[in-house]
């Protein structure tokens, strides 16, 4: 792991000239985040938590022709951004301090440019991500128990920290889970980093949770595109093959303002299943027309926008769960 982080201080000056070149300046350096100015929560009261939460956001920036990445003294989309964290806070911040970054996110621009050419902007963003984490680990962790979560493109960062800084058992010993919600991990990142584990049931510790949401006629998307297979658990059952899982197992699904409040709560909204081939989380009880992709980079039918709503309650038990559990394992009586 010394010689990855070693390859990444040659390569990211590099990748900062080829992201010029390729059409999207980035004027700004690296971020200091001893800043509480550059972090949207940064809570350091320990009484009475149980665990750490460092959350990284999704995707709120919009990008345009010469910023691939969110500047931040963009105060308008850091308002989005402070908003799309409140929108998940609630399922992670019960009995724990809670952490979220501001970082140099990619704009959605990036995202319809080929794979291999997004790298050195998502390199930018994960540079401010691994930054702010050193400085939340060295200042305030104090081997305290972790959890990482991240949603979209949140989730790919904390699986690029999970396999950057994990690697080393005492830190995965502190790692309760990272849920990974709406990003892919395919077999192929877990022969190259084989400290990463997938969850295999609804309490095990020191694992990844991950799944994404599309309907039954999905066979493409940004997050699995055709011919791949991603691994997951489904949320309702805890189970990682195609069980199906009936709505009544729902607890609630809950749609979230940029407050954190809860503006509708639908206990039993759908059932799911995990798809066999492409390892989608298949969503059978909803449609297309009531919950729309809305981002021109998907089409109807991914649910992405949904992953944490449909299975709020769900997610939010689970946490709990699985912070209980290592406590447990950690204090056997």
């Amino acid at each position: 792991m010394k010689e990855f982080r070693t390859l990444r201080r040659v390569l990211l000056p590099l990748l900062f000239v080829l992201a010029i070149l390729t059409g999207c300046s980035q004027a700004e350096s690296g971020t200091d985040y001893s800043k509480l100015e550059n972090w949207a929560y940064f809570d350091a009261e320990t009484e009475g938590r149980d665990a750490d939460v460092f959350f990284i956001c999704p995707s709120v920036y919009g990008g345009s022709d010469d910023a691939c990445n969110m500047s931040l003294s963009d105060q308008e989309t850091k308002e989005s951004f402070f908003g799309a964290i409140n929108m998940e806070k609630g399922i992670y911040d019960q009995n724990s301090r809670f952490f979220a970054p501001y970082y140099r996110q990619i704009g959605l621009n990036v995202y319809e440019m080929p794979e291999e050419d997004r790298e050195p902007y998502l390199e930018i963003a994960y540079e401010d991500v691994k930054d702010a984490f050193e400085y939340y680990w060295e200042t305030c962790n104090d081997g305290r128990p972790i959890i990482l979560a991240g949603f979209s493109q949140g989730a790919d960062m904390c699986l690029r920290l999970m396999k950057d800084f994990f690697a080393q058992d005492d830190r995965m010993e502190q790692l309760v889970a990272c849920y990974a919600i709406g990003w892919r991990v395919t077999e192929d990142d877990l022969q190259e980093f084989p400290h990463l584990k997938m969850a295999s049931g609804e309490s095990d510790t020191g694992v990844i949770v991950s799944f994404n949401s599309e309907a039954e006629t999905v066979t493409d998307s940004l997050m699995i595109p055709a011919g791949t297979r991603t691994l997951a658990i489904n949320p309702l059952n805890w189970k990682t093959d195609s069980t199906f899982a009936d709505k009544s197992l729902n607890k609630g699904a809950c749609f979230t303002d940029y407050s954190g409040s809860i503006l509708t709560e639908i206990p039993e909204l759908t059932g799911a299943y995990l798809d066999p081939i492409r390892g989608a989380l298949k969503v059978p009880d909803v449609s297309p027309a009531d919950y729309p992709a809305g981002l021109s980079i998907f089409t109807d039918g991914i649910y992405h926008l949904y992953d944490y709503q449909f299975f709020y309650r769900n997610l939010q038990e689970n946490v709990q769960t699985r912070i209980r559990t290592y406590m447990q394992q950690q204090n056997p009586q």
